[in-house]
């Protein structure tokens, strides 16, 4: 009858253990940039996770611009096609200045599971979360600006300012709305639910973009309304891009634009990054 023999113990030696121990170099610590690339791919890699995330940035601005060219175009303006050369610009602001409340959305959701507390410990710079969160959503902003403008060219909207002019204008919507999502940052911070957040970007979206010259021109409002329509940012914003489009650009609106994006990103960033670093 033979016999089962164990194995002996293996016992490392002094020098193999000494190489696993060895203390190697230290890796760098990552740049801001970096830092905020990583976390704009992982918001990035949520919607390939979730895709029905692109609902909001597809079927929503399909719906807005069918809806509005064909409820509103042959009253305003004798037909859908002359309607849509003026009503295009400002529907592609409407619908991704709309998106950009999902931002604040988002962040309260991943501060209410915890994720963030976890970010806050890693050795990286301490607002690239907060950064890399909007930067993966200016691929939204770029998905939807570019669904509206293909359902415009078949609708036929012929922007005169051809190619350049259309990236020109989503370019500086672009920047907008880059800017813009600062301010849903800050109600995601302190607001106690995603409901909330939701319930106060709307409470704020609705007036800026339907009081504004998105569908009508503003002289056709009475006067108290076309003061407030005048000083709106979203005014200003379909001014520029409707003129970039046109192939004459105002210069005026563009300044204004860059302006307010400017000071958006001043306040509300800074107000962002206290509120999350006291949190």
């Amino acid at each position: 009858m033979s016999t089962v023999t164990e194995p002996a113990a293996y016992t490392p030696s002094a020098e193999s253990l000494s190489a696993v121990l060895a203390r190697g170099d230290k890796p760098g610590r990552p740049g801001a940039l970096a830092a905020s690339i990583a976390f704009g791919w992982r918001a990035m890699l949520k919607i390939k996770h979730v895709p029905e995330q692109l609902f909001d940035v597809t079927a929503f601005p399909i719906i807005m611009t069918l809806m509005f060219t064909y409820l509103f175009g042959g009253a305003l303006a004798g037909s859908t096609r002359e309607y849509l050369q003026f009503f295009l610009p400002g529907i592609m602001v409407t619908s991704v200045v709309m998106i950009t409340m999902y931002t604040g959305v988002g962040l309260n959701t991943d501060i209410e599971k915890g994720v963030f507390d976890r970010f806050r410990t890693l050795p990286v710079w301490r607002p690239a979360a907060l950064v890399g969160m909007i930067f993966g959503d200016v691929l939204r902003y770029i998905l939807a600006a570019a669904t509206i403008m293909v359902v415009g060219l078949i609708l036929g909207f012929r922007p005169a300012g051809g190619l350049m002019g259309v990236l020109a204008g989503i370019a500086l919507l672009v920047v907008f709305s880059f800017a813009f999502s600062w301010i849903w940052t800050m109600f995601g911070l302190f607001l106690r639910s995603e409901k909330s957040v939701m319930g106060v970007s709307m409470l704020v979206l609705f007036p800026l973009t339907f009081l504004s010259n998105v569908f009508v021109e503003p002289s056709t409002m009475p006067g108290w309304l076309q003061a407030f329509v005048e000083v709106n940012p979203i005014s200003h914003l379909v001014t520029a891009i409707r003129s970039i489009m046109a192939g004459s650009w105002d210069m005026g609106a563009v300044m204004w634009t860059l302006i307010a994006s400017a000071a958006l990103v001043a306040v509300f960033g800074t107000l962002t990054m206290r509120l999350y670093n006291r949190k």
